[in-house]
């Protein structure tokens, strides 16, 4: 098999039976909260995020996302102090963050008995079998953050350590299909491409892994034109040059690269990986690719 043709290979989507497994995941965790009676009083959107719900998952890292937002409550913050003034009354309900999970818990035992892991501090993990794929269920509340010109809505998480997490999915989606959408479909096929290597580096001891959304927010940050070669092979060969030249030194303090939410800088002190971690792949990928 030729380099192109095992890239082309990479770039597509889960198998139509790994899909088939997704789906179904979601639709039986639908199932177990729209079936527990104490969620009949309360005010739940749930739906997918991450790589499943952006279509960018590969079988290595197919399992499913689905976050559970509890819209009764809405956290906020402010980006400047006086920048918002909330008319709302302090909420009196019964929905903490601590009601919210436990019953979310009792409701996967119920739906999914001895298949329930609930020692993660953020998720509420459902084990696989041969119909279903591995799912991380999320509590969580709405979020509003007030900047000095108009706002921005997202989630805010809970973990179990005390702290707590903002996440904007939305956003992710949204501008993940604008990239996808002005780039020809090829920004989605890239990212699959990436992970996929990313994938085979870690399983052959070729580089360390790394996370899948890390390898999303290093595609999406290449701009439009690397997308529009003729092959996957040129494609890929640009988006490693991209990403190689452009994350040499250290943190700029203009023109830093985002996440894919456009929300957060996409390297700070805070993340799970560096700016070495970008380069080092990069070069780990063009020389597993054997290019010249």
């Amino acid at each position: 098999m030729s380099l192109e043709d095992k890239l082309s290979g990479w770039t597509g989507p889960s198998s139509n039976m790994e899909q088939d497994k997704q789906d179904r995941t979601e639709r039986m965790i639908r199932q177990a909260i729209n079936s527990h009676e104490p969620f009949n009083n309360c005010l739940l959107k749930v739906y997918a995020k991450g790589s499943y719900a952006n279509n960018t998952n590969v079988r290595s890292d197919s399992d499913v996302d689905i976050a559970v937002e509890c819209t009764e409550v809405l956290y906020w913050e402010e980006s400047e102090k006086g920048s918002h003034t909330s008319g709302r009354k302090p909420y009196e309900g019964i929905w903490t963050p601590a009601k919210l999970r436990a019953e979310l818990l009792s409701a996967m035992e119920t739906k999914f008995p001895g298949q329930v892991d609930s020692s993660g501090s953020t998720a509420i993990q459902i084990n696989s079998n041969s119909a279903r794929v591995d799912a991380d269920v999320v509590p969580s509340f709405s979020f509003r953050y007030y900047m000095k010109y108009g706002s921005r809505d997202g989630t805010k998480i809970f973990k179990t350590d005390g702290s707590s997490i903002v996440n904007y999915p939305a956003q992710q989606l949204d501008n993940g299909i604008a990239q996808n959408n002005r780039t020809g479909y090829a920004y989605k096929k890239g990212t699959r491409l990436l992970k996929r290597i990313e994938n085979a580096m870690a399983e052959d001891g070729t580089f360390r892994e790394l996370p899948s959304f890390f390898m999303e927010c290093l595609a999406y940050n290449c701009p439009d034109n690397v997308f529009a070669h003729p092959t996957w092979t040129e494609c890929l060969r640009a988006m490693l040059l991209h990403i190689w030249n452009n994350l040499q030194g250290d943190e700029p303090t203009t023109g830093r690269w985002l996440e894919v939410n456009e929300c957060f800088f996409l390297f700070h002190s805070n993340q799970k990986w560096t700016r070495e971690d970008g380069r080092e792949f990069a070069k780990a990928a063009w020389n597993y690719c054997g290019f010249k």
